[in-house]
Parts: structure tokens; C-alpha cells; sequence
């Protein structure tokens, strides 16, 4: 008699490549590596239905680095393939990976159709704020002031905030997180997998070699309960170590601000719930910098519709039953033809 058996579940490891992980020794994407097995593992992902596409800086060496189908390719244009590989085979799962400079910068275009188009595709934007490849330029996402070696008397660019950025690209799936974050990290990944439509997470992620620290005054240990603020639908604004702290709109201006729970009449009823669903509310909050606010963490926008893949075959379906078939030959023959003497 045969016994049916339940196949083996994959664990993380068995998402791992056996190619060599060459970063930096300390590198946030080791990390970030380790969250998206963690993810895939946690999903039960096929690898044979999952693909990941990559452009050209350290985040785009992830291809090599999974046990799944994978293109490494130009700068700037891993949104552009993975949107040419969605709408060939929709049953894919299709995961996009980039860094600041590869996505913001001379892709800034691509990911911008990529997140309007609302393509059913996870972004993974890596922002370390330095272009860590080519050796420590400053980056679309680095802070004014940021000495390297293409601004040595520093940065007077205003850059770019990510998040913000895939608000105003009419992203309809918009998160946060950190490299660090192990606890957090798989399952924010998880939840970008599971919307429908384009998901866009940025990750920030620390260079250890050009850029190190730049995140630590909220991503440290001793500093995470004040630096941020998580975001979770339905939930209070609160954040500090003993949660007295929130997020309030003064009335009067009509901007964010922090408060204290308890000084100035100040009570609970006071702070803003998070409506992952308002726009307007996600880009204040994805707006948010320190020293004067946290930095706000999790799912700040989510509100689903129908994704660009799912318009293309239902539009191409709907012809199809409004148009007979036409035999080759009487096709080549239809229309404005000429015959040659």
C-alpha cells in the first residue's frame, strides 16, 4: 500500500543559492537577505513561480543569491523588464530590487510608471543614501550636508524621501522597515506580497563602509522606542518607551506634531489612529523626519484596486469574445493590401 505523505516545507535556508554572498562584512543586505528567505519560507513560495529582478548597485547582486529565477539587469530599468515579465506569465511571482541611486535617480522614470501602472509586482527599494558601488557619491535620498566624493564642501541637493515619492506616483501599497528589523521585516514583506497591485517597500538599509550610522539615531536599540512610530491600521500613533508620546493634528495649522500624553491636557483621545487607507495622512507621515518627529515604520498606504495585468487580459478576453476568429490567410488579405506587377 502507498502512503501519501505531506511534502517537506522549505525552510529559509532552502531559498539560499549556493553562490558565494559577496557585500561588505557588516552590510545591511545580508540582513535584508536573510528577511526575504525568512518571507518566502513563511509564504511556502515556489521557487520555480518566483522571480527576482535587480538593476545595477550592491542591492542588485540579490538575483544571484536565491534559489529562484532571476535577471540581473541595467541600470535603473529592473521596473521596466519586471513589468515585460508580469504581463508575459501573470501567474509569477515578480519581486523588483534596487537601490536610492538605482531607482531615484536614473530610474526614477521607471519606477514611476512601474507604481502608477499599479503592475502586480513587490518594489524593493534599498536606501542607504550613498551610492555604495561606485565608491561613496552622494545619492538622490542623501541628507543636505553629506560630505562625499563628489560633494567633498557637502551636499546642497534637497533630496528625495522614497516613501513620499511612491505617494506621489499613485502607489497604492506604500511601507517601511529597516535591515535590522528581524521581527518585522518578513512579515511587512509577507503583507506586500499578499496586496494585489504594486507594492513598494522601502528598506533603509545601513552601508557600513559609506554611510555608517546614518540611520542609527532611530534604528539603534536604545533608540528605536523614541525614533519611531509604528503604523498599524486602526491603532493609535504612539511611540517612546512608555508609550506616553503620539502623534496629534494641531487644529490650527492643520500639520503633524508630537505631544505628550498628560502635559497640557493632552490625553490619549488626542492622537491620531492611523487610516492606512487616507493619502493625505500616509505622505504626512512618510514626510515625517528626525530630530522633530519619529520616523514613521510599517504600512503606512494600502488601498488595493484592480492592477494594470489584470486590465491588459481582461481587455484582451473582452476582445476576444467580441471578435470572431479570422483564418490567417483571409487576415493577410483584410484591409488595404496591393498586388505588385
Amino acid at each position: 500500500m502507498n502512503v501519501q505523505t505531506a511534502p517537506e516545507k522549505l525552510k529559509p535556508n532552502d531559498y539560499a543559492s549556493d553562490q558565494e554572498v559577496r557585500w561588505c562584512p557588516g552590510c545591511g543586505d545580508y540582513a535584508i537577505v536573510n528577511a526575504v528567505k525568512k518571507a518566502l519560507a513563511n509564504m511556502q513560495a515556489d521557487p520555480k513561480n518566483t522571480v527576482f529582478i535587480s538593476g545595477i548597485g550592491c542591492a542588485a547582486r540579490f538575483p544571484y543569491y536565491l534559489k529562484t529565477f532571476g535577471f540581473h539587469t541595467i541600470h535603473g530599468r529592473a521596473p521596466a523588464v519586471a513589468t515585460g515579465v508580469k504581463l508575459s506569465n501573470p501567474d509569477l511571482d515578480v519581486w523588483v530590487i534596487g537601490g536610492d541611486g538605482d531607482m531615484l535617480s536614473i530610474g526614477g522614470n521607471h519606477t514611476l510608471h512601474v507604481l502608477r501602472r499599479n503592475i502586480d509586482v513587490q518594489v524593493l527599494l534599498f536606501n542607504n543614501e550613498i551610492y555604495g558601488l561606485t565608491k561613496g557619491q552622494y545619492s538622490p535620498t542623501s541628507k543636505v550636508g553629506t560630505r562625499s566624493p563628489s560633494t567633498p564642501a557637502g551636499s546642497v541637493d534637497a533630496p528625495i524621501s522614497a516613501c513620499v515619492y511612491a505617494l506621489g506616483c499613485n502607489a497604492r501599497f506604500v511601507a517601511r522597515s529597516h535591515d535590522t528589523n528581524a521581527k518585522v521585516l518578513p512579515g511587512l514583506l509577507q503583507e506586500a506580497k499578499e496586496h494585489k497591485g504594486a507594492s513598494f517597500v522601502e528598506i533603509l538599509q545601513n552601508c557600513i563602509v559609506y554611510n555608517d550610522g546614518v540611520f542609527s539615531s532611530f534604528t539603534d536599540k536604545a533608540n528605536v522606542a523614541d525614533g519611531q512610530v509604528k503604523c498599524e491600521h486602526g491603532k493609535p500613533l504612539l511611540f517612546g518607551k512608555e508609550s506616553d508620546k503620539g502623534i496629534r493634528l494641531n487644529p490650527t495649522t492643520m500639520e503633524l506634531e508630537v505631544v505628550t500624553i498628560g502635559e497640557n491636557g493632552v490625553t490619549e483621545e488626542d492622537i491620531l489612529v492611523h487610516d492606512e487607507t487616507s493619502r493625505p495622512l500616509a505622505l504626512m507621515l512618510a514626510g515625517m523626519q528626525p530630530p522633530n518627529f519619529p520616523v514613521a515604520v510599517g504600512v503606512i498606504f494600502r488601498d488595493p484596486g484592480l492592477s494594470f495585468n489584470e486590465s491588459v487580459y481582461d481587455q484582451i478576453n473582452e476582445i476576444k469574445d467580441k471578435t470572431p476568429a479570422i483564418p490567417v490567410n483571409e487576415l493577410m488579405h483584410k484591409g488595404k493590401t496591393w498586388t505588385v506587377v
